[in-house]
Parts: structure tokens; C-alpha cells; sequence
């Protein structure tokens, strides 16, 4: 058996709120970022009344803002973001879990429905490692799509087993803070929900 597994979903269990709206916020500006939920606003109705995913939601987000920009520029501004924000909107006590699970020699990985974009360099900061959404890109551009599935509820536990063998863990401590998070709790021997 290797060391034991601790998994963290990242928005509302590590951070304060969706990173996602701090993203964009930081990206467009905040009058960019209220005028696109203006006019995003039916759109996103339907998804709060159940009528659109919330895959379908995302790239409908996703392409409003950040169509056709350079990855190149985008990625620039993530890593920035991920520098000079995320430490800013993070729990402290999820942190303080963070390292002590990383104190004790646990892996520590991030399963998230975030773009891999804008985490990435905070947790390679963190020395964790991360499972996310990919965004599309063609031709050096976002094409405001999601690359294969959104890493979200039961997508979040293929792409874990895809990615590692759980067979190899005595202990998996899991946490999280939304239903979307409940297949990945249901994976773990320690179950943490809504903790910090």
C-alpha cells in the first residue's frame, strides 16, 4: 500500500467562493464581468431551474468571455491569478488540512470542475496535484468549449480511477461541498462534507 489519499474539491471547499467568478472578474474587469450576466442572465435561469446542464451552462460562460482569446495571453493571466488571488480567497483551515495531510506524506490531489488553467500554478505551488476541466483551444485560441467532459459530479470519480489505482490506498480521506462532490465522497473511508 502506498500513503494514504486525501482528494479536495476546490471551489466553496478550499475557497471562500467559485473561483470561476473571481477569474473572470480578474480577467475582463468587473464591468465586463456584470455586463456579461446581464446578458448571460436567461440563459443561466434556465440552467438554476434544471432546463440546460451544468456542462452546457459553463461553455455558454466560457464562450461569452473568453472566445477566441490567444492560450498563450490567457494562461499568462491564469498563472497570475493563481499567484496573486487564490491564495487571497482561500480557507485557512482547508489549508492548514492541506498541509498537514502533506506533513504526513499523504498524496494530495484536487478534483475540480475548474478550468486545470487557472489552478494550475497555485497548486504546483502547493506541491499538489490537480485534476480539472480542460478547456478547448484550436490553433492557439479558446474556443469557449470544454475539451472532452466536464470534470463535475460522477465525471470527477472516472477521471480520479483513470487517473490513479484507489486500490492502492488503505485510507482515502475525501472532501467537498456541493452534490456534485457526493460520487467522490462516496469513493473515501473518511468523508468531509462542508467542513471548513
Amino acid at each position: 500500500m502506498n500513503s494514504n489519499l486525501a482528494i479536495f474539491d476546490f471551489d466553496g471547499t478550499i475557497t471562500k467562493h467559485d473561483s470561476f467568478i473571481y477569474f473572470i472578474q480578474f480577467y475582463k474587469g468587473r464591468m465586463s464581468f456584470i455586463l456579461g450576466l446581464i446578458v448571460l442572465f436567461p440563459l443561466l435561469l434556465l440552467y438554476k431551474l434544471g432546463l440546460i446542464t451544468n456542462s452546457s451552462a459553463k461553455e455558454l460562460v466560457l464562450t461569452y468571455y473568453f472566445k477566441d482569446d490567444p492560450l498563450k495571453s490567457f494562461q499568462k493571466k491564469c498563472d497570475s491569478f493563481g499567484e496573486n488571488i487564490i491564495p487571497a480567497i482561500t480557507k485557512p483551515e482547508a489549508i492548514k488540512t492541506i498541509y498537514n495531510h502533506l506533513s504526513k506524506g499523504h498524496r494530495v490531489i484536487i478534483v475540480t470542475a475548474s478550468a486545470e488553467n487557472w489552478l494550475f500554478f497555485w497548486c504546483k505551488n502547493m506541491g499538489i496535484e490537480l485534476i480539472a476541466t480542460q478547456l478547448e483551444v484550436k490553433n492557439g485560441l479558446l474556443t469557449g468549449k470544454i475539451s472532452g467532459k466536464n470534470c463535475y459530479g460522477n465525471e470527477k470519480v472516472q477521471r480520479l480511477r483513470d487517473y490513479l489505482n484507489l486500490n492502492e490506498y488503505s485510507e482515502i480521506f475525501a472532501y467537498g461541498d456541493s452534490k456534485g462532490d457526493i460520487p467522490l465522497l462516496e469513493l473515501a473511508n473518511h468523508k468531509y462534507y462542508k467542513t471548513f
